[in-house]
């Protein structure tokens, strides 16, 4: 009897949903179509219990979406897990995940969306202490308690809705009053915990302990564009108050996350930290009154990220589970097919021309210099977006550079189901973009600036390229040439000093005098117990010298400082 996994089973299913919930999407966006399907099951004095599903385009376009990444995913695990004693139980939670997305995407309901909202949290904890060990366990608590801020935002907000007598919150999308703006900021407060904006960004680091699949799926369409998808759904009642201050924080997170991945050397540290300044974009784009745009590069962006994971799952595997960038190198030569798909990838997150975030973030800019803004916020878009290529192509250089600076003797292998699963995802990293486009942006904006506007985006795309080089040149070419320094004089130092009481060792009188002249009581005794400390704290010197004066600091101050004289 032929036994098939249920990992392909579930691969299957998700796959043709993903395929069906797409085509009924752009139904509903053609024929302007909605569907609301409500279940009364319980009413207390006048408040209704509703379980409520909201089919529009918008939500279907969103699943489809999810489940075509979880698709991916799914198949991807059953090759990443095997040999793990507990695989079934990773893809029940796996699954778990996903029906904890669809209820929260699906509900208009606070009651329904507290479901998924609640189940996203718990199962996020159970695969972040996947592995069990002690950083597992505090990253789990970490991201567990910093979302129960937001469970506690939603179930606030659940009681004052009491005093309007139903939680369908599509009833109460154009009214206003001064009581609704302290509904609204509890909202806030759960969508900026879900989606980890300053001041709650750490958990969303700490979320790296989960296995590579769990981070793929959470930091591209589940767990951390939830935040992002309730604000957008609640963009109407946004826009009738000041969003100064949540703009602000939303730029901030975008700018700080882009500074603090181009000093990281963990690899999946970076790729969410770059998660992280994509969340900010949006956010930011929606809180200066655009949610389309914002729900544009959300779908977007989940595709390329998924497949920026899954290329850092599959270099980690073949790393003895190595996450250091410093430890990578030629693996353009091993691995050929996985690192084409990690640049393109990483081209589609900088926004390269034609690739699929170039459509999404490109149209942001654009459209924000086309609205009186301030400044500062300009500064910023642009800073971040040159940090954003700087990290992305810190991150090639080191992994595409000649030098094999990891283990010398293991074997590269690339599976064929993981190359099955990123090749699905390369075709949507390079065509979602302009498909997606040409279906939702179905009418003509007319878009007017200046020429040194319009290729400002693409001067800091080259200019971000050229430091993320110098960053990682100035990296990596100190790194190389201390170590054959030390390496160098070192054995010098062994040879020299060595031949000079070569000819006492073969005398066959006063031997043991000898040796215990020279290695408890002479060069051993130097070498190794004093020499060690003093080459250590000379190098320490040298490195807090250069993190004192460092000329990247230097000349990134300085071009900052001729960019805001030009304009």
């Amino acid at each position: 009897m032929l036994k098939i996994s249920l990992y392909y089973i579930w691969f299957f299913i998700l796959f043709m949903l993903s395929i069906i919930f797409f085509f009924i999407g752009i139904y509903m966006m053609n024929y302007n179509y909605l569907m609301i399907l409500d279940w009364e099951f319980l009413s207390i004095n006048s408040c209704s219990m509703l379980m409520t599903f909201l089919l529009d385009w918008m939500s279907m376009m969103f699943v489809s979406c999810v489940f075509m990444i979880s698709s991916m995913v799914i198949l991807y695990s059953e090759d990443y897990m095997e040999g793990d004693l507990f695989k079934y139980r990773f893809l029940y939670l796996i699954l778990l995940f996903i029906f904890s997305m669809f209820m929260m995407i699906m509900s208009p309901n606070l009651l329904s969306i507290l479901i998924g909202w609640d189940g996203l949290g718990l199962v996020s904890y159970c695969l972040v202490i996947y592995f069990q060990n002690f950083k597992s366990y505090n990253a789990g608590m970490l991201t567990i308690l910093m979302n129960r801020i937001g469970d506690v935002g939603i179930l606030l907000s659940i009681s004052w809705m009491m005093n309007f007598g139903n939680w369908h919150y599509l009833y109460y999308m154009y009214m206003w009053d001064s009581w609704m703006f302290y509904y609204l900021i509890l909202l806030v407060l759960a969508g900026f915990t879900k989606s980890a904006q300053i001041p709650f960004s750490s958990w969303l680091p700490a979320a790296m302990a989960a296995p590579t699949p769990v981070s793929s799926l959470v930091h591209s369409s589940t767990l951390v564009t939830a935040g992002v998808y309730l604000l957008i759904r609640f963009n109407n009642l946004l826009m009738n108050i000041d969003l100064k201050v949540l703009l602000f924080l939303s730029l901030f997170t975008m700018f700080m996350s882009g500074i603090g991945a181009n000093f990281e050397y963990d690899l999946k540290k970076i790729i969410a930290l770059s998660t992280l300044s994509q969340l900010g974009l949006m956010m930011s784009i929606l809180f200066l009154g655009f949610y389309n745009l914002s729900y544009f590069h959300l779908l977007t962006h989940a595709f390329f990220k998924a497949l920026l994971f899954l290329c850092a799952g599959m270099v980690i595997h073949n790393m003895n589970n190595s996450q250091d960038i410093r430890h990578m190198g030629s693996l353009f030569y091993h691995m050929p097919f996985t690192m084409s798909c990690f640049c393109i990838s990483s081209f589609s997150l900088c926004g390269f021309p034609f690739m699929s975030g170039f459509y999404s973030k490109d149209l942001i800019l654009e459209i924000y210099l086309m609205n009186d803004n301030n400044i500062f916020y300009f500064f910023i878009y642009y800073l971040s977006l040159g940090l954003t290529v700087m990290y992305s192509f810190r991150l090639i250089y080191y992994s595409l550079n000649f030098y094999m600076m990891g283990y010398n003797m293991q074997m590269y292998m690339e599976s064929y189901i993981m190359n099955v699963s990123m090749l699905i995802l390369v075709f949507f990293s390079i065509f979602f973009g302009s498909m997606l486009m040409w279906l939702m942006f179905d009418f003509i904006e007319f878009i007017f600036l200046d020429f040194n506007l319009k290729i400002l985006s693409m001067f800091m795309l080259l200019l971000g390229m050229i430091l993320g080089y110098s960053n990682f040149m100035n990296n990596f070419l100190y790194m190389i040439y201390s170590n054959f320094y030390f390496k160098l004089m070192f054995s010098m130092y062994m040879i020299f000093t060595n031949i000079k009481n070569l000819y006492n060792l073969f005398k066959n009188y006063k031997l043991s005098y000898y040796l215990i002249y020279m290695m408890d009581m002479g060069w051993f005794e130097f070498i190794f117990s004093k020499l060690m400390y003093l080459i250590f704290s000379f190098l320490n010197k040298i490195i807090q010298f250069y993190e004192m004066n460092n000329i990247k600091l230097f000349m990134f101050s300085f071009i900052f400082l001729i960019m805001i004289i030009l304009v």
